[in-house]
């Protein structure tokens, strides 16, 4: 689904990722890991269009992809669900959810059950302005318009930060259910080792910039793993 290789990124004169080289697979969870100031967010900002990349090849679903913006990249099939949430604030549930319309063909204006079904408080809440909703619901309402746009890949940032246990639990099993359904690739950043550790197939470490080790949990021990992203 996703290729990325020798990818960089500078912001001005500084360069912040390193030739980043990775595969995100359709029906798999890649979690990019690591301690603050790596370069992760920048990774998925650089996949996503958000910021531009400064060199590198980039490949989705078979399509080697120039640098583009942001609106460019969600027309593609990639959605991204930014660190912050970044929901609409003065828009109802219902209102933030069709933002993810402009992606759809007319016909496909509408959301699906299964968008309440993954988050049934959503349902309860369409005509609640979106800056009411707690952190935990408002990240729901990010990772629920996202989907809307019915992605090919789907970058999640920090999912649980700051979000109640069992907020936690229950985007755990919607990302169990996306990868199981097989319909998209999933690049989950994480600082919540656990939380990631037993969703990914795969992990990718980095360390200033550059993959410090990537592999499979069937290559990498969660020791491994543990002590990659441990400062």
């Amino acid at each position: 689904m996703l290729k990325l290789t020798d990818l960089t990124l500078h912001y001005g004169h500084s360069q912040i990722l390193n030739g980043i080289s990775l595969e995100a697979t359709r029906g798999e969870v890649t979690c990019v890991m690591g301690t603050n100031g790596v370069g992760k967010t920048s990774l998925i900002k650089a996949i996503s269009g958000t910021h531009p990349r400064s060199g590198g090849d980039l490949i989705l679903n078979g399509e080697a992809l120039p640098p583009l913006p942001a609106h460019r990249m969600a027309w593609k099939g990639v959605a991204y669900v930014p660190q912050g949430r970044e929901i609409f604030p003065l828009l109802t549930v219902r209102e933030n959810l069709e933002a993810g319309f402009v992606c759809l063909p007319n016909n496909e204006h509408f959301v699906p059950d299964e968008i309440f079904d993954m988050f049934p408080v959503l349902k309860k809440m369409q005509n609640r302005r979106g800056g009411d909703l707690s952190g935990g619901q408002q990240q729901q309402l990010a990772i629920a318009r996202a989907l809307i746009t019915k992605p090919q890949l789907l970058l999640l940032d920090e999912p649980t930060e700051g979000i109640q246990p069992n907020i936690i639990q229950q985007i755990g099993e919607v990302i169990r259910h996306l990868r199981t359904k097989g319909e998209m690739a999933i690049i989950l950043v994480e600082q919540y080792f656990d939380f990631a550790y037993n969703l990914a197939d795969k992990f990718i470490v980095l360390r200033r910039g550059a993959v410090l080790m990537q592999g499979t949990r069937d290559q990498l021990s969660r020791e491994q793993v543990l002590q990659g992203v441990t400062v």
